[in-house]
């Protein structure tokens, strides 16, 4: 089969490799029919990812037919559609009882191993393991394009950013940075009844999307953000602030526009120290939450999508084919001059 390999920083190759098989008696293996590139790609290719070595197989989002199954899979046939999502869950250690699959034990104390310690989803076939607690039967009505987005993005933003963030009722809601991910929270807080969105970009493609995926308000990044912000809130900040670039400054733009009492969720992927004025902040009696997807509301999510409450389609700007990976993933790197979102990712 072919699949996308990783070669090491700013290495990789659409190649033949051996076939995805079944290892374990909990195992399948899954035909990719849609896949889709994550910024935690982007950022294994930059070399910030020490436990993705040369060899293996990238990305960890994929919705797929059943072509194979173990011997103790109970759940599954081959013929099913499928949502193979970023986390891998036993179902059994102490982190998946309690709600917390990203930290599954049995896995190697981390829910995400596709493309990161095990072969992942940008290939033609993809073996799962403890495929029972994992994966998630797709209904018939909900397109593999709708579905996709369900593997990660959707689940983060909701997850990390609007749960996290403790959204209520009646909030005021800024989200730092209205890329993909950003725009799942966006899409998600109005779940929670968040009465006023507040989306802030530098780029204006995005936040023309973000008005489209339910924010109220938008402002563009700039030395004056945290003055408009406030001049939206008469004076007092946010109730939540959700922060989903991941860099020092969105981190610190999101802590600022935050009012006393509230809750800053940050939702991106840091890769190097953010210094924080806490001399500043513990008087404000603010929260910081962050963290790893659990994708633990993927059933609730596929529900609103099935529905219709929540239109995840939207997400994806851009169709590429298995042999256009290289094309995909420079119009991901460069979403912002190509006005993408999400990039769609099938084998014809």
């Amino acid at each position: 089969m072919k699949a996308l390999v990783y070669h090491g920083p700013g290495q990789k190759s659409w190649e033949e490799v051996p076939a995805a098989a079944i290892r374990e008696p909990t195992d399948v293996v899954v035909r990719v029919d849609t896949t889709t590139i994550c910024g935690t790609d982007l950022h294994i290719l930059q070399g910030d990812v020490a436990a993705v070595t040369d060899g293996r197989i990238l990305g960890h989002e994929a919705v797929g037919t059943v072509t194979e199954v173990g011997e103790a899979i109970k759940g599954y046939a081959a013929g099913d559609r499928v949502l193979v999502p970023a986390i891998t869950r036993c179902g059994r250690c102490a982190y998946c009882d309690r709600g917390m699959p990203s930290h599954c034990q049995t896995v190697g104390g981390i829910g995400w191993i596709f493309g990161h310690l095990i072969d992942g989803t940008q290939a033609e076939f993809v073996r799962v393991p403890y495929a029972d607690t994992s994966l998630y039967q797709i209904p018939a009505h909900v397109t593999n394009e709708q579905a996709i987005f369900l593997a990660d993005s959707l689940p983060t933003g909701y997850e990390v950013g609007v749960l996290a963030g403790q959204v209520r009722p009646g909030d005021t809601v800024a989200v730092v940075g209205a890329g993909a991910v950003g725009l799942a929270a966006i899409l998600t807080t109005g779940l929670w009844g968040a009465a006023r969105v507040i989306a802030i970009d530098t780029n204006k493609f995005r936040l023309d999307k973000a008005l489209e995926f339910g924010a109220t308000d938008v402002v563009e990044a700039g030395p004056g953000v945290v003055d408009q912000v406030r001049a939206l809130t008469d004076g007092q900040g946010v109730d939540v602030s959700i922060e989903a670039v991941g860099y020092p400054e969105t981190l610190l733009t999101a802590a600022a526009l935050v009012r006393p009492g509230g809750h800053i969720a940050n939702v991106g992927v840091h890769g190097v120290p953010v210094e924080l004025p806490m001399q500043d902040m513990w008087i404000q009696n603010v929260t910081l939450a962050m963290g790893l997807v659990d994708t633990v509301s993927i059933p609730t999510l596929l529900k609103m999508v099935a529905s219709g409450r929540i239109p995840a389609e939207k997400m994806g700007t851009h169709s590429f084919t298995f042999d256009q990976m290289d094309e995909a993933y420079d119009v991901f790197k460069n979403a912002a001059q190509n006005s993408a979102l999400k990039v769609i990712i099938t084998p014809v």
